[in-house]
């Protein structure tokens, strides 16, 4: 038996707005669902849910995993595969969601967004290991370099 994203999960309330929790015990390594929605070819969009699939191609994903929210660690991870047409041309990505670690039923799925330092905003995620911002961790030093240059005091 195959089970479904909605059998996984579900969509509740978090302290702002939505966010998805898992219906039932979620083992490590499991393909949690697939990330369906709207694919949009225009290399300058950009919304707040949106994942970018690469090139000039994103998804605007519908619920369950539209709600999909950040945390610095993590239990889960988008997983994207490159596809083709039966022609041989290059098809818009697929994406899923995939569990890092065993996801105990009732627990929040949350993803490392791993945004770039020009669109970094605060972070409220609340893990013991928070960077401080919703930003790739590589991209970190980038980030507090430039926060740091703005915030020099002049006397």
């Amino acid at each position: 038996m195959t089970l479904m994203a909605q059998d996984w999960v579900r969509v509740g309330k978090v302290p702002f707005g939505k966010g998805v929790f898992a219906r039932q015990d979620i083992p490590k390594g499991t393909i949690i669902g697939h990330v369906e929605g709207q694919v949009i070819d225009d290399p300058g969009y950009a919304t707040s849910y949106c994942i970018d699939l690469g090139g000039s191609f994103s998804l605007e994903p519908r619920a369950p995993f539209r709600f999909l929210n950040h945390c610095c660690t993590p239990n889960s991870c988008l997983c994207i595969q490159d596809v083709v047409y039966e022609d041989g041309t290059p098809a818009p990505a697929e994406v899923t969601i995939e569990a890092l670690c065993d996801i105990p039923k009732g627990t929040e799925v949350r993803i490392d967004y791993r945004w770039s330092a020009t669109g970094a905003i605060k972070c409220l995620c609340g893990s013991p290991a928070c960077r401080g911002w919703v930003v790739a961790e590589e991209e970190l030093p980038q980030l507090t370099k430039s926060k740091k240059r703005n915030t020099k005091q002049v006397c």
